[in-house]
Parts: C-alpha cells; sequence; structure tokens
C-alpha cells in the first residue's frame, strides 16, 4: 500500500511539472546516471528525474511510474533503466517509453568504450600496460574476471540466495598481478558476507560451474561497479603504481565518466532507440542535433 502511495506521490509530481514545463521529462536510476546523461541532452527541451536511494528499487519504481502515466496517457515521459540481467532473463518491458542500457548497465556502457583506454593511460604505468597487454587485453582482463561474479550475482537472484555483494573486499579473492578471481575464495568472500554459513560451498560452485558454461554474453552478467573495483586492483598493482588511495573504486567511476563523450554515446543501441522515439513523437526532443 505504502509503495503505491510513493508511485502516486511521484506520477502526481511529473504532472505538476508539467503546468510550466513542455518538453521531455528523462526518468533515471541515480545521481550518477544523472551526471552522465546530463551532458548529452537538450537541457532547453528535456528534464531530468533521478530516482536515487528509493524503495523498492529505483529500476522498479521508475517503471511503476512510466507504466502509470502511460495508462493515463501522459505524453513526453521517458526513462532510461539499466538492463540488469534482463536479457538473459528474457525480461521484456512493455513499455515503448522505457529504454534500457546496451550492456549491463550505464557502468559497464561506460567501460566498453574508449573511455576506459582514456583512464587506464591516465592512471596506468606505460611500461606495466606494455607488459601485462602482451599477455592479456586489459578490457578482457577485467571483464573476465567480473563474469565470475556476475554469475553469482544471477545465481542469488535465481535462486533467492539473498546473498550480499555490498562492500565485499575485492582483493580477497582477486589476483593483484594477473586480475584473475579466485572461485573458490569468491564464494567464501560472500557467503561470510552474507553470514550464509548454512550454504554448502560445493552447492555454489555447482552452480557457478553450471553457469559460467552458458556462454552468456559477459557484457550482460558483468556488473559495472565489479569490473571498476578490479580495475582499481589492477592500477594498484598489475598496469599501475598508484596508492590504494588514488585509484579507489569512486575516484575511477567520476574519472570514466568525465572521459565517456557524447561522440561513444552516439554509438549505441541505446542512442539510436531514443532518437527513433523522437521520430515518433517529433513533439519532443531529448538530444540537440548531431553535428
Amino acid at each position: 500500500m505504502r509503495e503505491n502511495i510513493t508511485v502516486d506521490r511521484d506520477v502526481n509530481a511529473i504532472r505538476f511539472r508539467r503546468q510550466t514545463f513542455s518538453g521531455v521529462f528523462l526518468l533515471v536510476e541515480g545521481t550518477s546516471d544523472e551526471k552522465v546523461y546530463q551532458n548529452f541532452i537538450d537541457a532547453e527541451k528535456c528534464q531530468l528525474i533521478s530516482y536515487s536511494q528509493r524503495k523498492p528499487s529505483n529500476k522498479t519504481r521508475i517503471i511503476q511510474i512510466l507504466d502509470r502515466l502511460s495508462e493515463n496517457s501522459f505524453q513526453g515521459a521517458i526513462a532510461i533503466v539499466d538492463a540488469d540481467f534482463d536479457r538473459i532473463q528474457n525480461v521484456n518491458h512493455n513499455n515503448s517509453n522505457i529504454f534500457t542500457t546496451d550492456t549491463h548497465d550505464l557502468e559497464t556502457m561506460i567501460l566498453d568504450s574508449p573511455a576506459l583506454e582514456k583512464v587506464v593511460f591516465e592512471f596506468g604505468s606505460v611500461e606495466k600496460i606494455e607488459k601485462f597487454s602482451h599477455k592479456k587485453n586489459i578490457r578482457v582482463a577485467i571483464l573476465e574476471g567480473a563474469l565470475l561474479i556476475g554469475c553469482l550475482r544471477l545465481i542469488s537472484q535465481s535462486y533467492k540466495l539473498n546473498l550480499t555483494f555490498e562492500d565485499i573486499t575485492f582483493s580477497k579473492f582477486t589476483d593483484k598481478s594477473t586480475l584473475v578471481v579466485d572461485s573458490e575464495k569468491l564464494i567464501k568472500t560472500v557467503k561470510d558476507k552474507s553470514k550464509a554459513f548454512e550454504l554448502k560451498s560445493e552447492y555454489l560452485m555447482q552452480l557457478l560451474e553450471e553457469e559460467n558454461s552458458n556462454c552468456y554474453d559477459p557484457w550482460q552478467v558483468c556488473c559495472g561497479h565489479d569490473m571498476v573495483e578490479i580495475l582499481s586492483i589492477g592500477l594498484n598493482k598489475a598496469i599501475g603504481s598508484e596508492k590504494k588511495s588514488d585509484v579507489e573504486p569512486l575516484k575511477i567511476e567520476r574519472s570514466l565518466r568525465l572521459a565517456y563523450e557524447i561522440r561513444y554515446f552516439r554509438k549505441t543501441q541505446l542512442y539510436s532507440s531514443i532518437r527513433f522515439w523522437e521520430r515518433e513523437h517529433q513533439e519532443f526532443t531529448v538530444f540537440p542535433e548531431d553535428p
């Protein structure tokens, strides 16, 4: 009941804003998303609305808001949400005003762009980068490491295990020189953090091996925050010599956002999909004209 009241309040707030603004309302999941998309929109014709620290998840609430607005034929409100595991789990949002990231989330979309190379060369050591790259591509290395964690996240969601991944210590299971993630140490770390001592490690390992063998697109499985954590470890040892405090994940995420240029964003399916929406709704504009 309380959730419905909150959604109704959010819907009414948007309706109220329509009295003084005739453009597009773009709903996003959080402040980091807002900071990125704010650089790309036509601010005179599109307003961003961020839903940070809401319950249930920001994504769920945004979908509920958009569905409620669509039911009442409200025009000019759209949303960008993280894909998460939707494509793997064949989840479809039956609302043409809801758009999802090309990859698992906004952070992975950024990491799949040249923004990664810019940040690596800003914080890394040229000598170490060259030495590491002779053995394995840096993007591939952090993607492979994050894949195991992503698979465990997927298992937790699918089997309703309620495992805790927030604030886990990545250095406990990530090799500082190779960035390889040790699956046994990963499981132990997550189990300890979750206080899920009744769960058999052998059972989780079997599920993890099965999930990892499904040959999913890693960009749909990997969580951007996990990739950044591994990258942070790499910039401290494998591909750089920075102090931990200088390459902590929050700083790296901020640097990645700043390095993500609109020309990278224009190459995404997300951008193309919203451009198509604009053509179907010519009274509304989200992005400025392409150069």
